[in-house]
């Protein structure tokens, strides 16, 4: 049976249900099949499932955007998205989550302590040590059912944790009752504080979850067991979600989803050192800020340019602040680099704030399963009315925050001591934003953050006389313009500013008066219809390009690259009303020479563009004498 590949018959059966009879006749007409009595829709539903002719595929495609989301509906998909393409993959890839899920399920039988199996056979059972991160995302997706994105965010996560965390306790706790008789305790907690394991109590052990998953008091079992590891963790306390009890949350569901996650290793040893958890943590991440849509720029800011942030500052050691911190991702690649370059896990300080109550806990889990010590404040909290690191000053800050924010309560900020360089609109907290980081920077101290296009040129409401001083004050050392697509809260195209204290610190060369712009516009690639990412090679030539004019040592020989790279004088950008947009100073790329004299080229562009007209006129003339054929037979 054609259609079998992608779902079962009972499962083709509901989904071709939703459909209304003509469209049913229409569908069998298509595929020429013999029906019998077309009146009645079951012979329909019947003659397609049981034909070997139908191409499932091509099925879906005939149908509408409100038939696709009816199907979704009724096999417990998502039904949400404009584009009809999205819908048809989205049943389409129905069988293999169906598939991978009864593998969870069989794997997390198998997980059970058995002979000869081990946690490694496990993890592969749902995809290997590559690439599994996207098939289960597609299994823990299709149980959502009818959660919204950000709702089912912190169901997942908070799972995801709790697995982690009790598999390392697991492990440690296997290797103390192996010592007892040298005097190790497995029931005292500071045996496992001391390895930087959190101490996880009896009632919140992923095993004791997991033999209850298909009990209907599962929901209150799981809130029960975040209680009792925030109880005994105090680093954690009110950071896990603690919702699963709610009516609104399916307890079947729940189970399954738990059998999932049972099903793969995360805080052992050995997936440590691959950074299992972190991988899955962070893919989960960047697919729920793409399901929530604009919503998900708030908590997630893509990992390639992030990565193109940490790879141009290289914090090395010293104090990394984030401001506007969201889930943690600046922090997690400033460690990653760290350790990447011989460094090692606490080279460096992190300190961190979020407003957002949900957000700021999603940082804390982020952090805390990566064992990443980080003072993100006493509670969420406004950087700019509750500063929770007042007298801080940082070596490296990386930001991501809200472009174009006009609810930041700037009209009760009018004096505030951080507005060195003028007062921010009322209306815009760009350079609030700027001014904040500039006021926590330590004395040779460097900021790289994300901001709206406008902000290099925008006029209004006193901005660019704000601009103007912070260019004067000689604080502007690098300026790139980035690609459109590649964020999920914004379209829109971005830049990253680069400032620093000191442009003549003994560690880089001299570059007091200048400023490099780097247009960056034509760099990614595209990873789907509406988004786009850096790529390695791209991050290396950015990184690159500016380490080599700041003078890293063992960086390239720095040159200017027309159509991508300009050093351009105060003078220079002075003379461009203060504008720091790359495109006026890295001016057009070389286009190669082919030595063609200029009255030959006129001759035979000028030729082909006549025979193009002539071309033009055919069609238009054929045209007309069908409209004129189809008019008569009218």
């Amino acid at each position: 049976m054609a259609l079998s590949p992608t779902l079962t018959p009972q499962q083709w059966r509901s989904a071709l249900e939703q459909l209304s009879r003509d469209r049913l006749i229409r569908l069998s007409d298509h595929f020429k099949l013999n029906v019998g009595d077309r009146r009645v829709a079951e012979n329909h539903i019947s003659a397609i499932i049981e034909s070997k002719s139908v191409d499932f595929g091509e099925l879906l495609g005939l149908l509408k955007r409100e038939e696709l989301q009816a199907i979704c509906e009724a096999l417990g998909l998502d039904r949400g998205g404009r584009e009809k393409d999205v819908l048809v993959q989205r049943i389409l890839n129905l069988s293999e989550t169906t598939n991978e899920v009864e593998t969870a399920a069989n794997a997390s039988v198998a997980a059970q302590p058995q002979a000869g199996t081990s946690k490694r056979a496990r993890t592969e059972k749902i995809g290997g040590d590559l690439g599994f991160e996207a098939t289960l995302w597609q299994a823990a997706d299709k149980l959502r059912n009818n959660l919204d994105a950000a709702e089912y965010k912190h169901v997942v996560l908070g799972l995801i944790f709790l697995k982690y965390v009790s598999d390392a306790f697991e492990e440690r706790r296997a290797q103390l009752l192996a010592e007892a008789d040298q005097g190790a305790d497995a029931e005292d907690p500071d045996e496992y504080r001391a390895e930087n394991i959190f101490w996880v109590p009896r009632e919140a052990r992923w095993t004791q979850l997991q033999a209850q998953a298909k009990q209907p008091i599962i929901g209150k079992l799981v809130d029960d067991a975040m209680v009792a590891i925030e109880r005994d963790n105090p680093s954690l306390k009110g950071v896990l979600p603690k919702e699963y009890a709610r009516p609104g949350l399916d307890k079947q569901r729940l189970g399954e989803l738990i059998d999932l996650i049972g099903s793969i290793g995360l805080g052992d040893r050995e997936n440590r050192s691959k950074d299992i958890l972190g991988r899955v943590y962070e893919y989960f991440l960047s697919e729920f800020a793409s399901a929530e849509g604009k919503k998900g720029g708030q908590f997630y800011t893509p990992r390639s340019v992030v990565k193109l942030l940490v790879e141009m500052l290289a914090p090395y050691h010293g104090r990394v602040y984030d401001p506007c911190c969201g889930s943690g991702g600046m922090f997690i690649q400033s460690e990653k680099f760290v350790e990447s370059h011989g460094g090692k896990l606490g080279d460096i300080s992190i300190f961190g704030q979020e407003s957002n109550p949900t957000t700021w806990r999603l940082a804390k889990m982020n952090l805390a399963i990566r064992g990443i010590d980080a003072n993100l404040g006493a509670e969420n909290a406004d950087s700019f009315h509750r500063d929770q690191h007042k007298d801080l000053k940082a070596d490296y800050v990386l930001a991501n925050p809200p472009f174009n924010d006009s609810d930041w309560g700037g009209d009760r900020l009018r004096e505030d001591v951080r507005w060195k360089f003028g007062v921010p609109p009322v209306g815009n907290a760009n350079f609030a934003w700027v001014q904040h980081f500039i006021h926590h920077l330590a004395p040779t101290g460097v900021a790289g953050f994300v901001l709206a296009n406008g902000s290099m040129s925008s006029s209004q409401s006193g901005e660019g006389e704000i601009r103007r001083a912070i260019i004067e004050a000689d604080l502007v050392d690098c300026m790139v313009a980035l690609p459109g697509q590649l964020f999920y809260s914004t379209q829109i195209p971005v830049c990253l500013w680069f400032l620093t204290r000191d442009k003549k610190n003994n560690r880089l060369r001299d570059r007091c008066g200048e400023t490099l712009f780097i247009d960056a516009r034509k760099l990614g690639r595209m990873i789907d219809r509406t988004h786009r990412e850096l790529t390695d090679e791209d991050i290396a030539r950015l990184a690159g390009t500016y380490h080599a004019w700041r003078g890293d040592r063992g960086a390239d020989k720095y040159e200017d690259v027309p159509g991508f790279c300009k050093a351009a004088r105060l003078e220079e950008i002075s003379s461009h009303g203060f504008v720091l947009t790359p495109g006026r100073y890295v001016g057009a790329e070389d286009i190669p020479d082919d030595d063609e004299p200029f009255p030959a080229r006129f001759r035979r562009l000028a030729s082909i563009l006549e025979a193009q007209f002539e071309e033009g006129a055919r069609l238009e003339a054929t045209i007309r004498d069908n409209l004129r054929r189809l008019g008569r037979d009218a």
